[in-house]
């Protein structure tokens, strides 16, 4: 028998609110199902691996990508179902599985809809369902989370994001399934498990997140003019086709940098570092897809 529970980022907003969202569950015979609510992304993991212990297979997870991350960090290798309420800022993963922004749609689909196992990446002890980066992303993330984001929405990316195009390129190299791949200047790596890894630009257009590969992309953009034609790119689906732009798809990567820069998973920046080894793990986690989206 399926044991339901529900974690949830407390300041995060989907219809009617978690109140619904109990209303939802008891319309389907889920009375006072085990539930933690979170102030903070931060918090989830000690919270699920609570559930799990508890006995907990199949867990509602509230919030965004950031707390989806957390969520995906703690059930790698654990035999529990990850039902995403997309409830967030951004909401990647959700939009790249076909999940819905409506709430009973999204419950309907966590009981009775389809199981996709997905392969998610490990860099430096995390997991991550849709990516990891360095550099001009992370800058943009970095400072659209000084409360930015939750005031303004998808838009703070924007502005932050032409306050950084500036940035100076950073010397490194890439190795990818142990070998040299890239050697040089670039203002931005980003590993992405799935197509689109930021809202409304789909980047890795070939990607699949079930084949246990991850697809990578450097970008050799250095200000805002060559910045600005290939975001344009990005906006019409064709970014491999910019003269600034490098990728490819491997099991395993190395990444190098001149210096230290923050990183980012998932939409959540991380301290800085000069290195990131990043590999795939395939069919890691399931989740609940809308029926028909499971392959």
């Amino acid at each position: 028998m399926t044991s339901v529970g529900v974690v949830a980022h407390a300041e995060k907003q989907l219809g009617g609110g978690l109140a619904e969202l109990r209303k939802t569950l008891a319309e389907y015979g889920i009375n006072d199902p085990p539930w933690h609510q979170v102030p903070k992304s931060k918090y989830v993991s000690d919270r699920v691996d609570e559930l799990v212990e508890q006995g907990v297979d199949l867990l509602f997870v509230w919030g965004g990508d950031g707390t989806v991350q957390r969520a995906i960090d703690a059930v790698v290798g654990k035999p529990v179902t990850l039902a995403i309420l997309p409830a967030g800022t951004a909401n990647l993963l959700a939009t790249n599985l076909g999940l819905p922004d409506d709430l009973d749609a999204c419950v309907r689909i966590g009981l009775d809809g389809d199981r996709r196992g997905l392969d998610v990446g490990k860099v430096k002890g995390e997991h991550f369902g849709v990516m990891a980066g360095a550099g001009l992303d992370a800058m943009m993330i970095r400072a659209a989370d000084a409360g930015l984001k939750d005031r303004v929405g998808r838009i703070a990316y924007v502005w932050t994001g032409a306050k950084n195009v500036q940035m100076d390129p950073v010397e490194m190299s890439i190795d990818v399934d142990g070998a040299r791949w890239f050697e040089g200047e670039a203002s931005c790596v980003l590993v992405g498990n799935v197509g689109d890894v930021f809202g409304g630009l789909s980047v890795f257009t070939d990607a699949v997140p079930d084949d246990g590969y991850l697809d990578l992309g450097v970008v050799t953009a250095d200000g805002a003019w060559e910045w600005a034609r290939t975001l344009g790119r990005a906006v019409v689906g064709d970014v491999s086709a910019s003269p600034f732009v490098n990728t490819t798809t491997g099991r395993s990567f190395e990444v190098r940098l001149a210096s230290s820069m923050p990183y980012q998973l998932d939409g959540g920046d991380r301290k800085a570092s000069k290195k990131l080894k990043v590999k795939v793990k395939p069919a890691a986690i399931t989740v609940c897809v809308p029926e028909g989206a499971s392959s």
